[in-house]
């Protein structure tokens, strides 16, 4: 776990003396091209189950009811934030 925090630290700090300059702006290909992988190979992780394959009705719903949860408890929160950090007259 701190592996990961340390290498964040590092990143971070690289990003900030870096900033501005063109392989920054390479970097943004790179995360979407590491998003779509790492997608990828999660669902061949998943396909390859197979008991989760044969439990899929089961799992399935249940992960409906989390995901419609988990974006509606999103939009309140944002609702929120706004109505409390963006009053009328752009004040905070």
């Amino acid at each position: 776990m701190f592996r990961i925090l340390i290498l964040l630290a590092i990143g971070i700090g690289v990003g900030m003396l870096l900033r501005g300059r063109s392989c920054v702006k390479a970097t943004k290909w790179g995360i979407q091209a590491t998003v779509c992988l790492l997608l990828f190979v999660f669902g061949i992780s998943i396909g390859s189950n197979r008991d989760l394959i044969d439990n899929l009705y089961r799992f399935g719903w249940q992960a409906l009811v989390i995901a419609c949860l988990g974006v509606v408890g999103s939009i309140v929160a944002a609702r929120a934030a706004q109505r409390i950090f963006f009053k009328k007259g752009g004040k905070l």
